[in-house]
């Protein structure tokens, strides 16, 4: 396995819909959000693009007709003219040095990999991981490993990495408030069974404050650590296409 892995737009929305009144995790506005803006918060620099079930459509890509894809530039490539309606991409989670996923994967319906509970050292093991999901009702879901089989029992698509970042609405017991080890990463966090929320930090960030930034200013009770170092994003409307070329699986939201 390998190592770890600009607009300011205000009106970018946080996670949660349509809070509940008293609910500790109500989003500072529920104006409409771009696709991707950057947000500061406790003074790193993140890009946060959303996801919305009712408008697009989100897949899940690791190899072409050639083998494995590893870049945005490969995957642009193997998209061809369907590449024109991408609204943005983003490293999936984490694999091996083939770039295949180490845990549970599913494109368009057909599980590729099974799910991975078993124990080992570094990120995708520190317990628990989860899964990222979206069901063939088009549901989205960030939810426990160990727990995923009984909750979305037919997945269209899924992508398993570790760890999780904010669990139940609480931090992942093993974080420290702000730890030394301050690298780019990326993660994603659900509110809904619509929205989905993919962040990448445009800086070093701690695991703490990185789930933070999903439970106390994105307003999600779940989210999903995807990776670090390898991070990067493909946002066709900032001109953006990061050059990283040993990805793994990929994200791939679309306009329906």
């Amino acid at each position: 396995m390998r190592a770890w892995a600009l607009l300011f737009l205000p009106g970018l929305a946080a996670c949660q819909a349509e809070p509940e009144p008293a609910s500790p995790f109500a989003p500072r506005s529920t104006a409409a959000a771009p696709h991707c803006a950057e947000r500061a918060f406790e003074g790193t620099r993140f890009t946060i693009c959303r996801f919305d079930a009712r408008t697009q459509r989100l897949e899940l890509a690791v190899a072409g007709r050639q083998g494995p894809l590893r870049s945005f530039a490969a995957l642009e490539a193997h998209l061809g003219t369907r590449a024109a309606d991408l609204v943005f991409a983003m490293n999936a989670g984490m694999y091996d040095e083939e770039g295949r996923p180490i845990g549970l994967y599913v494109e368009d319906g057909e599980e590729r990999r099974p799910l991975n509970l078993r124990s080992g050292p570094g990120n995708f093991h520190l317990r628990p991981n989860g899964v990222f999901a979206v069901d063939a009702e088009g549901r989205v879901s960030v939810t426990r490993s160990d727990r995923f089989r009984t909750r979305v029992p037919n997945p269209r698509v899924a992508t398993q990495s570790g760890p999780m970042l904010v669990i139940d609405g609480r931090l992942h017991p093993e974080f420290d408030a702000n730890g030394q080890s301050q690298l780019v990463r990326n993660g994603v966090g659900v509110s809904d069974p619509n929205t989905a929320w993919f962040a990448i930090s445009e800086e070093g960030v701690s695991f703490g404050r990185f789930a933070r930034l999903f439970r106390d200013e994105l307003g999600c009770r779940n989210a999903l650590f995807l990776d670090g170092s390898v991070s990067s994003l493909w946002d066709p409307g900032a001109g953006r296409q990061d050059a990283y070329s040993a990805l793994g699986p990929m994200i791939l939201v679309f306009r329906r």
